[in-house]
């Protein structure tokens, strides 16, 4: 996990006001191959005026670009525009929110040239990047967890080795935050232990945190690496009981007198009572999560709808205005609501709006690194359980083809073999002459999957929406797991791919880092940061590796595919939205070594940098 939410920074602001969209089509999406064409473009059709100074890093002056600029590679052709024959080019025309033009920088001049012939007025400002940086289109993380990423960087736990570390961690936190040291009402809440990790064996325990005589006594909440457990404190199991006996698709850990012990896992973690979170923690939350993925290049982010309260921030959010960075919400199913794909619409972004809300986000099991992901064989490492669907697979059955019918996105959280089956079994009986483009159902992790799901999945055209860094981190304790066979079968990853399935890259962040360029580093060399894996330096499963363009493609057309976005993201082409990334080496080209060295330069959205300048 990233550890740069400490960082100073302001709060994201944004002024810019869109204007007239180019070439639409009849739901609003921009057409680059329409009645409308590049010199219609080229001539001012566009006309967008932005005025935004946006101050989200304070390292980095607030600057407002000319309405209309070229920016372009000093040699050679290093804007990778990821059209469908996978062009670079050396030059892109910006104007106001749109590119407008692409091609060498003689032939934009010429184009230019004729433009102003023809009474065109405007001026064209060129920009050169760096000898060495890149200009990609502008990357989007298609899984994470927006506000439980700023939630997390309270009191970030990524990295402590024993229990006895993490508590040291809340220890510290407590004693350097006044208002928290002298008030022991104020609810504490952290993120990121991971017990694989730990030299102990077993779950933590309220104990441990009550050991400590200034942690004792105050109501903690802290969430494991992969969201699916929390470690809480004596007080925070006080005040939330009294617990049933047990929970459908979640576990209450219990000593052997049957007491909670103080870890939740999965649905179990639905029990904790916590006060609700206020608008000003939600805004301080979403401020750090903006300006670190501004940093990282990201231009967009799919939220995978962990907390039923985050769209609902994010629509009144965008009703104030436009947000600072472009969000595709997945709306959080509760099987305990009636059924409700046909009383609400989905929420379809259109012109200029930066948040969509049309998807469905489903979970059927659990994880693989809290034992919940649901297998069809025992753990080798636990031959008491087999895992658990956190829901009947019959609820399946029943509400997917519903949600289809009503005109959202079907996206199923499924980690195990088992999962992944039943819910595959669930899309097939849907989909059933139905057409497949105008739904794009998703796989959320797609993490483990018999050779004939695979097959299946990509005969289905089901999208496998897969994070390549929990690859490189479970790498290390996966085979104790499963068995040597059976391992052979998670983060296939070029299985996935010559079966025919789509992908699409994500992070998962806060549970790995945000950093895409660590995604994609994963992606191509299966490696850890340092070089090393299971396998030796050639990568765990080199097999599995995805190539550099693949990988490319996985975070910038490949989501906006997943999201409906394609026609106005996801790439360099004219009259599509000017959303783009300066990255200061090149990714495609550079050592495998190299790739994490690699700093972003500048991230723009709409034609304005959001981070960095250019």
């Amino acid at each position: 996990m990233s550890s740069s939410g400490s960082d100073s920074a302001s709060g994201p602001t944004d002024d810019s006001k869109d204007g007239d969209k180019p070439a639409c089509d009849a739901n609003g999406h921009a057409s680059s191959h329409g009645a409308r064409s590049r010199w219609a473009l080229l001539f001012g059709v566009v006309s967008v005026a932005l005025g935004c100074y946006l101050t989200l890093d304070s390292e980095h002056a607030a600057i407002t670009l000319p309405e209309t600029y070229a920016i372009c590679s000093k040699q050679n052709n290093k804007v990778y525009t990821v059209d469908v024959k996978d062009s670079q080019t050396q030059c892109i025309v910006v104007d106001g929110a749109y590119v407008v033009d692409t091609g060498s920088l003689e032939s934009i001049r010429r184009n230019w040239s004729k433009a102003s012939d023809m009474g065109e007025n405007k001026e064209l400002s060129v920009r050169f990047v760096p000898s060495d940086a890149i200009i990609v289109p502008g990357i989007t993380d298609s899984h994470a967890h927006i506000l439980e990423y700023g939630a997390t960087q309270q009191l970030p736990l990524e990295g402590a080795k024993s229990i006895q570390d993490v508590v040291a961690l809340v220890r510290q936190y407590i004693l350097s935050t006044p208002d928290v040291l002298n008030d022991t009402s104020k609810i504490i809440t952290g993120g990121g232990w991971d017990h694989t990790v730990w030299p102990s064996t077993g779950w933590p325990t309220a104990a441990d945190l009550d050991a400590d005589n200034i942690v004792r006594g105050r109501f903690i909440v802290l969430q494991s690496k992969d969201c699916h457990a929390l470690w809480v404190s004596s007080k925070a199991i006080k005040e939330s009981l009294p617990f049933p006996e047990a929970v459908d698709g979640g576990v209450i850990v219990r000593d052997p007198a049957g007491s909670p012990t103080g870890v939740l896992l999965d649905n179990a973690q639905e029990l904790l009572k916590q006060p609700e979170l206020t608008d000003n923690d939600l805004l301080r939350h979403f401020k750090v999560t903006v300006r670190d993925a501004h940093r990282y290049g990201l231009t967009s982010i799919h939220d995978a709808g962990l907390d039923p309260m985050s769209l609902a921030f994010f629509k009144r959010q965008s009703e104030m205005g436009p947000l600072p960075i472009r969000i595709y919400g997945m709306t959080y199913f509760d099987e305990d609501m009636p059924y409700w794909g046909n009383t609400i619409r989905p929420l379809v972004g259109s012109g200029g709006s930066r948040l969509s809300a049309r998807s469905v986000k489903i979970f059927a099991d659990g994880a693989l690194r809290t034992g919940g992901a649901a297998l069809y064989e025992p753990y080798a490492d636990n031959p008491t359980t087999n895992g658990f669907m956190r829901l009947d697979p019959e609820v399946l059955f029943d509400v997917i083809p519903m949600f289809l019918r009503d005109g959202w996105q079907v996206n199923v959280h499924a980690v195990g073999d088992r999962a992944n089956g039943i819910v595959l079994d669930a899309f097939e009986a849907s989909l059933k002459g139905a057409n497949v483009t105008a739904l794009r159902p998703r796989l959320e992790h797609a993490q483990m999957m018999t050779k004939v799901d695979m097959i299946r999945l990509g005969k289905l055209g089901v999208i496998a929406s897969i994070q390549p860094t929990h690859a490189i981190s479970d790498m290390w304790y996966a085979q104790d797991r499963l068995g040597p066979e059976r391992v052979k079968s998670l983060y296939a990853f070029r299985s996935l791919v010559d079966s025919g399935a789509r992908i699409t890259l994500g992070s998962d962040f806060p549970v790995e880092s945000m950093n895409p360029l660590s995604g994609f580093y994963a992606a191509v060399s299966r490696k850890s940061p340092t070089g090393e894996s299971p396998h030796g330096p050639g990568g765990w499963f080199p097999e599995q590796k995805l190539t550099r363009t693949e990988a490319l493609r996985g975070m910038t057309i490949d989501p906006a595919y997943a999201s409906f976005t394609e026609p106005t993201l996801g790439s360099l082409e004219i009259g599509k939205r000017a959303d783009f990334t300066v990255l200061s080496q090149d990714i495609m080209t550079i050592p495998l070594e190299d790739i994490l060295a690699t700093n972003v330069l500048a991230t723009v959205i709409d034609g304005q940098p959001v981070y960095g300048s250019i």
